[in-house]
């Protein structure tokens, strides 16, 4: 027997609010990867991190605030929390190891499209990671088909996302980015979930698990926290605000000349490294 899937049991309250979310974590994980690019090798590894886990959380928290809204009429739904904590474990790890791929080698060619598509294999990976620890009286059966196309949207997705990081043309590039980056994370989870069919077990027991008032809520406080945190690291950092380049750090560098100003007027006088490099070819005695 087939179960009575509803995807929007609060309307459209959860579809915005989970969107709001990926756009939030995807935001502050693109600046982070921005800031990344601009700073001292020193710097960067932190930078990057910060960014893995922002976005990581952000796409866990949209995740499960969607999934708030889902629902089966014909049984109710608990979630297994070792799965839970895994899918967001997942998320972090595997959009880190894109972020730090494109933050070291950059945002193009090889080093792009490999980060974006294993950025884009952790958003998959999360989702269905966290749809497999979904407890009800029934079987979870998909659409192979649709969920190849989710993928494909996640991927495209990140590597998008991630090339815009690399642009570094300032905030409200960024900004731009993450809206679409959240709109396709959002698309991706739709997506899967319309590839979802549940077929019904005999059983009217209730489930194993936790149920979503007691385990998710509480769950999401802590990636609340965890973005508010990093949205606050943001708004206090000029530079990551203005996309501007930390030059003093790079003109410190041994090696590396400071900036000079060439006057090309009628009126300049030669300053004393003009003068120094006529009298080089004058003799020393006369």
């Amino acid at each position: 027997m087939q179960g009575t899937v509803d995807g929007f049991s609060y309307g459209l309250v959860t579809p915005l609010v989970a969107y709001l979310m990926a756009c939030l974590g995807g935001a502050l994980g693109l600046r982070c990867t921005t800031r990344s690019m601009l700073v001292t090798r020193s710097w960067r590894p932190g930078w990057l991190a910060l960014g893995s886990a922002a976005i990581g959380s952000g796409i866990w928290t949209m995740h499960f605030i969607a999934m708030m809204g889902f629902s089966v009429q014909e049984t109710p739904i608990n979630y297994d929390m070792l799965m839970t904590f895994a899918s967001l474990g997942v998320a972090i790890v595997m959009v880190g190891v894109g972020i730090f791929i494109v933050g070291y080698r950059g945002a193009s060619g090889t080093a792009l499209f490999t980060g974006g598509t294993i950025t884009g294999l952790g958003v998959a990976s999360m989702h269905y990671l966290g749809m497999a620890g979904m407890r009800l009286n029934g079987k979870l059966e998909y659409n192979t088909f649709t969920v190849a196309a989710s993928v494909v949207i996640a991927v495209a997705a990140a590597i998008a996302a991630l090339w815009a990081a690399g642009q570094v043309r300032g905030f409200l590039w960024s900004v731009g980015a993450s809206l679409v980056m959240g709109l396709a994370v959002s698309g991706m989870h739709y997506t899967g979930m319309a590839a979802l069919s549940v077929h019904l077990h005999g059983a009217t027991s209730a489930p194993s698990g936790d149920s979503p008032a007691s385990l998710l809520a509480p769950l999401m406080i802590g990636p609340l926290a965890f973005l508010l945190l990093a949205g606050v690291v943001v708004m206090f950092d000029p530079l990551m605000v203005m996309g501007k380049p930390d030059w003093s750090a790079a003109e410190q560098k041994p090696g590396i000349p400071a900036h000079t100003v060439h006057h090309t007027g009628r009126g300049h006088v030669p300053g004393p490294r003009s003068r120094h490099h006529d009298d080089s070819r004058t003799p020393q005695n006369w």
